[in-house]
């Protein structure tokens, strides 16, 4: 494997600077429609009549002209309503080869919502859709480790396509939803760019909400939120405070980076740090865990999780790391790699918890290798460590004793479910964005959901209040539970939406397609079929780590419980 060159532009140097200790490099790999249902009030909120359903489920309280399934059937109302071809009225649910299923909305026949907000009128909503610069240095030296050959013009016009797509289905109260493309100005680190785009938008555009932003600085988000415009999946992964700072501006439908911390001390205080290494190399293997932590570190924000992370960990569970390693970027770091795997195998480290970028883990593994030291390598959640399209750019010998929880869920053929299977039964061809299609999903998905709750009344606020009373979304083995607000699962206000994760190991001898559907050997494998675990929910038991019996790489038929219904697509709405 060829290290990575010293000589990179300066702008692919910084690029790690906004990574923290289990921050994201993109959202989460959502392939599911997500389906909210107004079912809750808002305890917080300061206006009137928030959107609630009884807890007996007869009597409604919601916003004019909102009306779910769920409710009209309560209320015996469901053979009353022409609910369209688009709803599947045997189950009440959108008529979509998709799970979970969206609930289906009564079509509106009110008057029109007006002019509700900036980028709202009565007949459209402006929604910018954020690219990223032609030739992107920093995208680029990305994209070419992995082989990813997306274009920005092949992004616009996947979310074109997944706009046209839910607007056939949805319901959005007699507005169309106007995708205007935004072309950055700047690398996806550079802030001064970013601000300058975001004031631009802001100013000249004057959308209702913005989709996507630079990935790796938060100055987008920050300049949106301080121009009062919302934006969804904008920004790399913050800590909690920042966005509730920022309410209701800035959404995601990743976890936070406190939360991602909260999720893995409880996975090593409960799970790990009692036993021994029986999955490291022979050296380690079966020895009592003593554990590492090497992390990328180049913000305060990145030191103050890593605390946090240590903290939980003493205070929760009485693990202590034996050794601690940071490193700043990813780019050039054989040296760092030979002095942090020379520390952690000196003092006797059986087990690394990695938490950083997906790229430095190609030269870790392999400088661990030529130092002979095969420890076992604990993924954190982080972002794209746990794709296999990264993964087998990773040394396979180190790589074969990885595991660790991970935020995705377990993969499913593209023949069978998932963002690429609904592009190509809409359309008959394949997104244009094919790689990038699941990433480009979630945003849309996530924003006509709440389009169908909030009803014409559509503001930030509402668009908050509408959220925050929506249903939790129940995860399964194919798609993560979701939620926002205040459920009793995170200790504060919770702007991010994924709650659960699953538990991976990594399968050196498995073939099969990797994300973007090349052929290949390794993949990782989901333990128990991809079983998901809440907070609180970790087992202390790791017996079914490698094991194949009880894991999968990939399904490729829906798995027991979960059917994809057969439908035909509609005619795409006017």
């Amino acid at each position: 494997m060829k290290e990575m060159s010293e000589s990179g532009s300066r702008e692919t140097m910084s690029v790690w600077a906004k990574y923290g200790p289990l921050g994201a490099i993109c959202a989460v790999l959502l392939a599911v429609i997500v389906g909210l249902v107004v079912t809750a009030p808002n305890q917080d909120s300061q206006s009137a009549a928030p959107p609630t359903v009884s807890s007996g489920g007869t009597s409604a309280q919601l916003p004019a002209g909102v009306l779910p399934w769920e409710v009209a059937k309560a209320e015996g109302k469901t053979e009353e309503i022409n609910w369209g071809d688009r709803c599947d009225t045997s189950k009440g649910v959108l008529a979509l080869p998709v799970t979970p299923a969206p609930t289906c909305y009564a079509p509106y026949e009110g008057p029109t919502g007006g002019a509700s907000a900036t980028g709202v009128t009565a007949d459209a909503i402006k929604v910018v859709v954020y690219t990223a610069q032609e030739d992107d240095p920093v995208l680029s030296f990305i994209y070419n480790q992995i082989g990813n050959t997306d274009t920005p013009a092949g992004t616009f016009e996947t979310y074109e396509g997944f706009n046209e797509i839910l607007a056939t289905y949805f319901e959005t109260y007699d507005r169309k939803v106007e995708l205007v493309r935004y072309s950055a100005t700047g690398a996806a680190s550079d802030p001064v760019a970013a601000t300058s785009d975001a004031e631009t938008i802001s100013r000249d555009l004057r959308p209702f909400v913005v989709l996507g932003g630079p990935i790796l600085t938060d100055a987008f988000a920050d300049t949106l939120a301080a121009n009062q415009v919302m934006c969804i999946s904008c920004s790399p992964g913050q800590e909690n405070d920042w966005y509730v700072e920022r309410a209701p501006y800035i959404w995601d439908v990743q976890k936070n980076v406190n939360q991602g911390s909260i999720m893995t001390a409880e996975y090593v205080g409960k799970h790990l740090a009692t036993g021994n290494a029986e999955f490291g190399g022979a050296a380690v293997k079966n020895q009592k865990r003593k554990l590492g932590l090497v992390y990328l570190s180049n913000s305060e924000s990145a030191e103050a999780v890593r605390k946090e992370l240590e903290a939980t960990l003493k205070d929760s569970y009485g693990v202590e790391f034996a050794e601690v390693a940071s490193f700043k970027s990813p780019v050039g770091m054989a040296g760092e790699a030979r002095e942090i795997l020379a520390r952690m195998k000196a003092s006797g480290v059986t087990s690394i918890l990695y938490s950083g970028d997906p790229l430095a883990p190609q030269t870790l593994t392999q400088v661990a290798t030529e130092q002979d030291y095969y420890p076992e390598w604990v993924i954190s959640g982080s972002a794209l460590v746990d794709t296999t399209i990264f993964a087998r750019t990773y040394d396979q010998a180190q790589w074969a004793h990885a595991f660790g929880p991970s935020n995705l869920f377990a993969r499913v053929s593209a023949k069978v479910a998932g963002a690429a299977y609904l592009y190509n039964w809409f359309y008959g061809v394949p997104a244009p964005a094919r790689t990038s299609a699941p990433l480009i999903l979630p945003n849309l998905q996530f924003l006509y959901a709440v389009l169908q709750g909030v009803g014409p009344d559509l503001s930030p606020q509402t668009f908050e209040k509408t959220v925050f009373a929506a249903k939790i979304i129940p995860g399964t083995v194919l798609s993560p539970q979701l939620s926002w607000g205040e459920r009793g699962i995170w200790p504060a206000v919770d702007y991010a939406g994924v709650d659960d994760q699953t538990e991976v190991w990594w399968n050196a001898a498995a073939l099969g397609q990797d994300e973007s559907g090349r052929d290949g050997t390794g993949m990782w494998a989901y333990v128990d079929g991809g079983t998901r675990y809440l907070p609180g929910e970790w087992p202390t038991s790791t017996k079914k780590l490698f094991d194949p019996k009880s894991a999968v790489t990939m399904y490729t038929e829906p798995p027991e419980g979960i059917t994809i219904p057969d439908y035909q697509p509609l005619p795409p709405a006017e």
